[in-house]
């Protein structure tokens, strides 16, 4: 029994990063990346081992590029901060020479 309340709470833990922002869910297909393409580097696999690898892996690399635009979107946004209008400069009264 304690290996399916385990089994359980892994199910959850997973679900919720993914349901908050997939932090660790982009993490976890980072870490699953590289150890495909470890899979891949070794010389002692099948052929078709390391094409279902391989395969695996472009799927999880376009994923994770996927994740990644978006956050960088988010950040543009962000730098570029919505409230302010681009056309106004910025005070400098502290640093004027009267």
């Amino acid at each position: 029994m304690a290996k399916t309340a385990g089994k359980t709470a892994s199910k959850n833990e997973s679900s919720k990063g993914t349901k908050t922002g997939g932090m660790k869910n982009f993490e976890e297909r980072l870490e699953r990346l590289e150890k495909l393409g470890d899979t891949i580097r070794k010389t002692d696999i099948p052929l078709n081992q390391a094409l279902a690898s391989f395969e695996e892996g472009i799927r999880l690399a376009r994923s994770l590029e996927k994740d990644l635009e978006k956050v960088e979107s988010r950040i543009e946004i962000l730098m570029n901060n919505a409230e302010a209008p681009a056309d106004e400069s910025p005070e400098l009264e502290l640093f004027e020479v009267e």
